[in-house]
């Protein structure tokens, strides 16, 4: 009996690998710009959809759904304004407006900084949370680099950091006032109010 030898063969289609895989990546998705208009002046955000996908995802439909208009920015946090605080950090925190009739969604994922390589520098953006997988809305900003607020670092004890998910591209001067603004303890008296909140071309 003769023995017939049978010779695979691997079609590659364009763009295709021999597995039938894709041979590159697939694009990244391009950042989001959103800008917020408050009382004291406007700034710009860019939301990073390719890295941080759950926590910019959950921040853009607060967005979209309008929930951020008419919020404040309540929270100033000093080096002074933290004595109970061996870690001390520097950041302005903000929410939705609490008086609208819809209601919050529901908490998100933690995406570490060790998984999405967005560190909290000056200007990062960043959701605020208790324990891990319950931030909702409430959101802050860095002023100055806050490693403290990464993976490993310890401004919250159980060292799993928080989820940065984009940077202030264009008006950090506006979101220094919010941080100058006056306050009690770490409340601004009053709160800065949000105007407006919205994607940028929109």
């Amino acid at each position: 009996m003769r023995t017939r030898w049978v010779i695979p063969v691997v079609l590659v289609l364009p763009g295709l690998g021999a597995a039938g895989f894709p041979s590159t990546p697939p694009p990244a998705e391009d950042p989001v710009r959103v800008v917020v208009e408050t009382e004291l002046g406007a700034f710009e955000l860019e939301v990073d959809l390719d890295r941080a996908p759950v926590t910019a995802t959950n921040f853009l439909r607060y967005v979209d759904s309008e929930l951020y208009d008419g919020g404040t920015f309540f929270r100033t946090v000093h080096a002074d304004n933290q004595p109970n605080d061996s870690i001390r950090i520097a950041v302005v925190q903000g929410g939705r407006n609490p008086d609208a009739a819809a209601e919050s969604f529901p908490p998100i994922p933690l995406e570490r900084t060790r998984e999405t390589g967005i560190l909290h520098h000056d200007g990062a953006v960043s959701m605020a949370r208790g324990g891990p997988d319950t931030a909702t809305n409430s959101f802050f900003i860095c002023i100055g680099d806050q490693p403290s607020l990464d993976f490993g670092g310890m401004r919250n004890p159980d060292g799993q950091g928080f989820a940065a998910f984009g940077r202030v591209v264009e008006g950090m001067d506006v979101v220094r006032a919010i941080h100058r603004a006056p306050y009690e303890a770490q409340q601004l008296t009053p709160p800065v109010r949000i105007v407006r909140v919205y994607r940028a071309g929109t």
